[in-house]
């Protein structure tokens, strides 16, 4: 049934109400000032950020122009959605991390005093109470309408934003785990940071870190608050917003806020209002004008944490970005800088091991090239890059007995400071077995034992000790090399253009065919001893496997690179070291490289003098006057007593316990060298002899008298050596002295 009154009154309410937006609409300025008022103590938000503040202005007018037109076109309007400036204004506080609730309420108490302004003048054009009752509960009905549709505009735009604000955020945090941290070094680890978070985050990032956390031996004092700028990057070109530059260091007031977030560990959000800057950040005026020009407004300091010990200082910097930093951008800051600090300390924990690493490797390998008669050599030491870390590669140049000469080169397996003591060890037991002048493949059956017995005294989380070695004698005597390789690649043999020839076009360049045992640490299995004979003015190049493979190269192409190099290889050995490194390691090595390069050299027949004798006491007499008779051709008078009482002692030593036969040899080189040979094995000793025995003090005479003495073994025997010093002006005999440089005893 129809109620014609109540549509009578319906319409006439709707009539009132366009009257009533009518009358109000010149008055929009001032229903708008009178609203921001009612707001402005309640939400002192709008008023603290000019972008917010702006659009306020122009949303509440909006607002009120939106309801005036809901009222004027009633009936059967739809209600109109939220004004563009409201729905900027949720993205606003979105992003500046503001709750939506007081969105809402300031949204909710915003309306309601609007509809209390526009009920307010309802009497102003009517006196009939009944139509400004009816004309109320239609306002109400209208406003609240429009309200809620509104609302859920604002409410789906700040969530939109919220959204979006995350999926940066995700997106940066995942950005910084894949992009900081990607290689070992402190700076590049600092610039990462940088790099990643002026993306997206801030205007400026700068990371200042202690000198004591920059300090490779871990000796600083941690007390002191100097820092060091590591990196610093800008959107701006140049980095015009501060002062240091990257490589300087300086320090914070006491009282200021970095100062404050170092010691407390806590970080620190300081949003600047207005002209006035801090004295920590613009320490000079000149640039605090440069900041106030560019519009700095809001720094996030996040102190980097790692492990317990406080590295430095990040700094986040805004400007040409409107929106300060929030707590939520706090807290997204921090997740950042935790990361980068761990990459950091990483980065410089391994630093220091490296130094220290390297330092001790150093201090074991051969400071000088080691000057011999029997070689001429020249090496180098690459350690690997960076990331790689150091390993146990290692060389050596060892002087033996009777001219001879020792060259090795080793590589253990590992990295850090575990190859590097395990290198030491093993070269210094290579050194001490060459003492005793072992045959290669001896020493090195000698020297698996060793790193056996490393292996189980190590624990199981520092991995099995394994290494490879290449062990070689040379004799200038003979132009013999013996060799034996432990797992190890063989040398590179260069020969000498024969005579006549124009080099370098007839060198002949081939690695040696010396038999490859297995690597040091496996146990039960024999070594093999090459043996040839060089030219001389022979190369003989020893190395590492990292200076000819590599990840990204063949060990085929690398062994063709060396040998082209050294087909025409210079004269000096230093640049042909310099040459083979450039060629096959362009760029800084992926594995460690030891490289020894050695000229050989014969010993002039004149400066050798042998002598066989039989097993017969007369002979003795006879090898004396041999050592005077060669001595007087040398020039080496002053030396005759002391090597004919040597000769005498170490013959009749051969003569009495060892077997035929027997040879008496002479060699003048950088010392004068007596040897005698024999067929036994049984190494003399020496011993203490009592007050009334007529033996047992030749070995003490001989050790006394000369600089050194020893033995060594061989597949045939033995031989016995004793070395003098040459007198000062005989430490170079000249070349072509005729002696008598063979002579035959017979009975």
């Amino acid at each position: 049934m129809a109620f014609p009154y109540i549509r009578t009154m319906g319409t006439e309410v709707d009539a009132f109400l366009g009257r009533l937006a009518r009358h109000l609409r010149p008055e929009v300025q001032t229903l708008t000032a009178l609203l921001l008022q009612r707001l402005n103590g309640e939400f002192p938000e709008m008023w603290e950020n000019a972008d917010i503040q702006a659009l306020t202005l122009e949303e509440t007018a909006q607002h009120v122009t939106a309801l005036l037109d809901l009222l004027e076109n009633r009936p059967g309007a739809s209600v109109p959605g939220a004004p563009p400036d409201a729905l900027d204004i949720a993205r606003l506080y979105a992003r500046r991390g503001i709750p939506v609730s007081r969105l809402l309420r300031a949204y909710r108490l915003g309306h309601l005093s609007l509809l209390e302004q526009v009920q307010a003048e309802a009497p102003r054009l009517t006196g009939d109470w009944h139509m400004i009752n009816l004309t109320t509960v239609r306002l109400v009905a209208i406003g609240f309408a429009y309200v809620d549709r509104s609302s859920e505009e604002v409410v789906a735009a700040y969530q939109e934003e919220r959204d979006r604000l995350l999926q940066r955020r995700l997106a940066l945090t995942d950005r910084a785990s894949k992009r900081i941290g990607t290689t070992l070094d402190i700076s590049r680890t600092a610039e990462e940071l940088t790099e990643v978070c002026t993306e997206d985050f801030a205007d400026l990032v700068t990371v200042d870190l202690f000198d004591s956390a920059l300090d490779e031996t871990g000796t600083g004092p941690p007390e002191a608050l100097t820092q060091r700028r590591v990196a610093q990057r800008s959107v701006l070109d140049d980095c015009p917003e501060p002062l240091l530059r990257v490589g300087g260091t300086h320090t914070y007031p006491d009282d200021s806020e970095p100062v404050r977030a170092l010691t407390t560990g806590r970080s620190v959000l300081h949003n600047i209002a207005g002209t006035e800057i801090p004295p920590w950040v613009a320490p000079s005026e000149s640039q605090g004008r440069v900041l106030r020009d560019l519009g700095l407004h809001s720094v996030l300091l996040v102190p980097l944490h790692a492990r317990g010990d406080t590295l430095g200082l990040v700094q986040f910097v805004r400007h040409r970005t409107s929106a300060p930093f929030t707590d939520d951008d706090l807290l997204l800051a921090q997740e950042i800088v935790s990361r980068a600090a761990v990459s950091i300390d990483n980065a410089r924990r391994y630093t220091h091991e490296r130094s220290t690493a390297l330092a001790l490797q150093r201090t074991l390998l051969p400071r000088n090239t080691m000057q011999e008669a029997a070689v001429e050599t020249a090496s180098r030491y690459l350690p690997a890059g960076s990331r790689a870390g150091v390993g146990g590669d290692w060389y050596d140049v060892i002087p033996l007995s009777g001219a001879r000469v020792a060259l090795v080169v080793g590589d253990v397996v590992g990295r850090g400071l575990h190859a590097a003591a395990t290198m030491g060890r093993l070269r210094t037991a290579v050194r001490a077995f060459a003492d005793i002048d072992l045959m290669p493949d001896e020493l090195l059956t000698h020297l698996d034992d060793v790193v056996i017995r490393m292996q189980r005294e190590e624990s199981p989380d520092q991995g099995e000790t394994s290494a490879t070695c290449l062990y070689a004698i040379y004799d200038p005597v003979s132009r013999r090399c013996s060799l034996a390789s432990a797992g190890h690649v063989p040398p590179t043999v260069v020969t000498p253009a024969a005579t006549g020839e124009a080099p370098p076009a007839s060198r002949t360049v081939a690695l040696s065919e010396v038999p490859v045992g297995p690597p040091l640490g496996l146990g039960g299995l024999p070594f093999e001893t090459a043996e040839f004979e060089l030219p001389e003015d022979s190369l003989l190049v020893l190395h590492t496997d990292g200076l000819i493979a590599g990840r990204m190269r063949d060990v085929d192409l690398g062994l063709a690179t060396l040998r082209d190099v050294l087909a025409s290889a210079p004269d000096s050995l230093e640049e042909t070291c310099d040459r083979l490194l450039a060629a096959l390691l362009p760029s800084r090595p992926a594995d460690d490289v030891a490289l020894l390069v050695a000229r050989t050299r014969a010993l002039d027949p004149d400066h050798v003098a042998v002598m066989d004798l039989p097993s017969d006491p007369a002979a003795v007499s006879g090898a004396r006057r041999f050592a005077s008779d060669v001595l007087a051709a040398w020039g080496l008078e002053e030396l005759s007593f002391t090597t004919e009482l040597v000769a005498s002692e170490l013959v009749t030593n051969a003569i009495r316990y060892g077997r035929s036969p027997i040879q008496l040899r002479l060699i003048l080189q950088s010392t004068l060298t007596c040897e005698v040979s024999d067929a036994s094995s049984t190494a003399p000793h020496m011993r203490r002899a009592r007050t009334f025995d007529e033996g047992g003090r030749g070995l003490l005479l001989v050790a006394q008298l000369t600089e050194r003495w020893g033995t060594r073994h061989g597949r045939e025997g033995k031989v016995i050596w004793a070395e003098q010093a040459l007198p000062g002006d005989s430490a170079s005999p000249v070349r072509g002295t005729s002696c008598l440089v063979r002579a035959d005893l017979i009975d």
